[in-house]
């Protein structure tokens, strides 16, 4: 994929069966901002398309939102996640890395609330919002870890 300049930027993914969400840093990493979905399609097709957006959008990392059960073993769904990871980092030449997504989904859909968006506005997919959210949980751990 060529070199990668060290920008700075995170790109982290909410890796689902039907969509990924997109989400991107700023510079700073301060900031996440939801970039957009992708529809789901199989585990190449879906690195190969995750690794053009990265290329697109130079992050010098990329995190995948994996889900764990109680006992902190990757649920089904997170150990596709995982699978995802592996694929892509063979795609890129900036360091992939798995993340404990949390509660991403509602999350975002609380926020949305939050910010006053109206029932009509809230129905679509939040799998960039939750990717978004994803990001910005890694972001401020980062920022309180050192």
């Amino acid at each position: 994929m060529g070199e990668k300049r060290n920008s700075g930027r995170i790109l982290a993914v909410d890796w689902g069966e039907k969509r990924i969400g997109i989400a991107i840093s700023d510079e700073t990493q301060t900031l996440a901002r939801p970039l957009f979905v992708v529809k789901s399609s199989s585990r190449k097709e879906n690195a190969e398309r995750v690794a053009e957006i990265a290329q697109s959008n130079d992050p010098h990392e990329i995190i995948v939102g994996v889900t764990y059960d109680s006992d902190g073993n990757p649920t089904p769904t997170g150990r596709r996640a995982h699978r995802f990871a592996k694929v892509l980092a063979t795609m890129v030449s900036c360091n992939v890395e798995t993340v404990d997504e949390g509660r991403s989904t509602r999350i975002a859909k609380r926020n949305k609330i939050l910010s006053g968006s109206t029932r009509k506005k809230r129905k679509g997919h939040l799998d960039a919002e939750a990717a978004a959210v994803i990001l910005q949980q890694h972001l401020e751990e980062r920022r309180f870890d050192g």
